[in-house]
């Protein structure tokens, strides 16, 4: 599995509870530009909702794709349009179950490239506190400072 992009601000801001992997619905020129590393996850989120016909589906929104060859995409084409994930009704109606939790909720994680697919890796989330970010900082700033020490 090779990561294509990640979203760091996710692991700063949320904390991961579970994680789950999902197939992405895409076009073909979407799947040439997210091979070569265009696109950014960062203010992207999931939602699950019902359609028309009485089922539900899991949604990516906010993600930016750009085109892979800008002049040749269709004139209609949206970098930003929602993007349904394939799952399993199974995994669908758990995660309703879960994220219907307070203050819980779905956020991508990684895009990365299994056996020729492109999947999506996001996780059960729950928002940090302005302290537990705090610390976060406190704490990395004291690793960087012990592997300095020890490198001298």
């Amino acid at each position: 599995m090779v990561a294509i992009a990640t979203n760091k601000r996710a692991f700063f801001d949320y904390e991961i509870l579970e994680t789950y992997e999902a197939g992405l619905e895409l076009f073909g020129f979407e799947v040439k530009s997210v091979k070569t590393g265009h696109i950014s996850l960062g203010g992207s989120y999931i939602i699950i909702r019902p359609k028309p016909s009485g089922s539900v589906e899991a949604e990516l929104l906010n993600a930016h794709i750009p085109p892979y060859q800008p002049k040749n995409a269709p004139a209609s084409y949206e970098p930003y349009r929602t993007r349904k994930l394939l799952l399993h009704k199974s995994e669908i109606k758990a995660l309703i179950g879960k994220s219907a939790q307070k203050g819980l909720t779905l956020v991508p994680l990684r895009v990365y490239n299994k056996r020729g697919k492109i999947k999506l890796e996001f996780g059960l989330a729950r928002s940090k506190k302005k302290q537990d970010k705090r610390e976060t900082i406190k704490r990395r700033e004291a690793e960087r400072e012990i592997d300095r020490i020890m490198k001298t």
